[in-house]
């Protein structure tokens, strides 16, 4: 039960951390596309926000964290399948509601890039998904 809670409060500290780890070419090519404007790497910085907008953004995403978790404690006792496929879904559903209303903060130029900067997110995510699945698909040969 230990190493449960362990690593759900690590799920779900991972994307914040993500976002605070500093930028630089890895293996997947530059962090948020390439080039930075305003405070270096800083999530969104490509987007040219104005203060209340980095403000507003910033109240969201700290929302965000305290939904999660929030809800890592709401299922944390009841750990069967079912009940986790319930945490991702809801953790997905409300992930998507901050992005949308992140959306509605920008500019129509702004959503444009930040529609962008979404879609080259999604390839990423199934790229790094197909490896995954390739890399297990592999292991069970090598044994």
């Amino acid at each position: 039960m230990r190493k449960t809670l362990i690593a759900l409060m690590f799920a779900a500290a991972l994307p914040t951390v993500a976002m605070a780890a500093p930028g630089g070419d890895g293996p997947m090519g530059p962090r948020h596309g390439g080039d930075h404007h305003g405070r270096g790497d800083a999530p969104y910085s490509q987007l040219d926000l104005t203060r209340e907008q980095r403000q507003e953004i910033r109240k969201l995403m700290g929302e965000q964290m305290h939904d999660r978790k929030q809800l890592v404690e709401k299922y944390l006792e009841k750990l069967p399948a079912a009940d986790q496929k319930a945490l991702k879904d809801e953790m997905k559903a409300k992930h998507d509601k901050t992005q949308s209303e992140i959306r509605a903060l920008l500019k129509p130029e702004q959503q444009k890039r930040f529609d962008e900067m979404q879609k080259q997110r999604a390839e990423r995510q199934a790229e790094w998904k197909e490896f995954k699945d390739w890399k297990a698909s592999k292991a069970p040969k090598a044994q």
